[in-house]
């Protein structure tokens, strides 16, 4: 495609998206994020979604967007902290089905099982004895949740060493982001190889038919949302059920009700 071509087509000189491009796209695939939520609630299907990858790759990024127009009671996401001394001694895989959807839900996982296979064997949380059994496990477990009638997405998002190191250092210079940084994430910079060969190694094992390994490129953030939102509606067939437009109804004659005086309740203070 020529430059002239990829301009008219929303991109910069740079290849970069324009910004009103990226949010008009944006709010295209939010519209219809919210006819697949319908769907799913309809037909009562039940969807799991796995968000993997990297540090600082756009995992989260990706999943607001997905989820800041859906509703919650529907799509929800499922972020789990550090295991309990109790949950260290369970199937791996235990604490992770409680949260499997039930009928009509969405579930978004930062982060799943494949733990397993990441961070908790590059840092030494698993022996190679037990990742191994996660290796043979993993697949006869993904399989038997799609015969219950799940349907399995898995993402992993890949960036480049350089981007990731920008994105830590952009992350350290904000406050408000600077609770993203965890001293895991420190040690995953040290550990980058290490972290490749087993992101390959679990591919290896785990990316099977039934439910594939997805990569998205996420050098580009605002690309690999539209990639990630478009790619995922591909997969699930769905109508449009948007209900046909309400009309308010008028409201009752208020004057049958005396509210309480304003000054017995607290109102927080007109600060801007």
């Amino acid at each position: 495609m020529s430059d002239d071509k990829k301009r008219k087509k929303g991109y910069k000189k740079n290849g970069k998206l324009e910004k009103e491009f990226y949010e008009s796209e944006l709010e295209r695939l939010q519209i219809e994020l919210v006819k697949l939520q319908e769907w799913v609630k309809h037909k009562g299907l039940k969807v799991v979604v796995l968000f993997e990858g990297r540090d600082a790759a756009g995992k989260g990024g990706v999943i607001k967007r997905i989820t800041e127009s859906l509703n919650p009671r529907v799509a929800r996401v499922v972020a789990l902290g550090k295991p309990s001394e109790r949950e260290e001694t369970q199937w791996y895989f235990q604490r992770y089905v409680p949260e499997l959807p039930a009928a009509g839900e969405i579930a978004l996982f930062d982060r799943s099982w494949y733990n397993a296979g990441g961070v908790d064997r590059v840092m030494g949380f698993l022996t190679e004895e037990q990742v191994m059994e996660f290796f043979k496990s993993c697949p006869s477990f993904e399989r038997m949740i799609i015969r219950s009638g799940i349907i399995l997405v898995k993402y992993w998002f890949s960036v480049s060493d350089e981007e990731q190191e920008k994105r830590f250092l952009s992350r350290i210079d904000d406050p408000t982001k600077r609770w993203k940084l965890s001293p895991m994430d420190m040690k995953s910079r040290e550990k980058w190889a290490e972290y490749s060969k087993a992101k390959d190694e679990m591919f290896e094992f785990t990316d099977i038919p039934e439910a594939p390994w997805w990569v998205v490129e996420a050098d580009d953030k605002k690309k690999a949302r539209l990639n990630c939102i478009s790619h995922l509606l591909s997969l699930i067939p769905y109508k449009d059920l948007t209900p046909e437009p309400i009309k308010l109804p008028p409201r009752k004659d208020k004057s049958a009700y005396e509210r309480p005086p304003h000054e017995e309740q607290n109102f927080v203070p007109h600060i801007y």
